[in-house]
């Protein structure tokens, strides 16, 4: 079953660059994975439906307030290094998410 990282920044502009590099490298390394991003404000609608929350680093005080939240649904979450993030490392996002989700 693929399971579903969310991506979250403050607007949802720079995570969705950050998805869509990721998509491109889970294909080629044939993780079942998807990739979504979204603003921050839409994260606790998408809980319900995601296995992995990974925040931008400049939004690292948000993994506490979402740390009751993630473990209400079931959600793993984590601080996407600033070193993937910084230069739209799809293939290093894959390979943190996996680690994440021990898939």
């Amino acid at each position: 079953m693929t399971k579903q990282v969310l991506l979250t920044c403050g607007a949802g502009a720079s995570s969705g660059f950050m998805a869509a590099a990721a998509r491109k490298a889970a294909k080629s390394m044939t993780a079942d994975l998807e990739f979504r991003a979204k603003s921050e404000s839409e994260v606790e609608d998408a809980m319900p439906n995601i296995d992995l929350l990974l925040i931008a680093p400049h939004l690292k005080y948000m993994l506490a307030e979402v740390k009751d939240l993630s473990t209400e649904n079931n959600v793993k979450c984590a601080i996407i290094p600033q070193q993937i993030y910084g230069m739209l490392d799809g293939k290093g996002l894959v390979e943190l998410a996996l680690k994440e989700l021990a898939v």
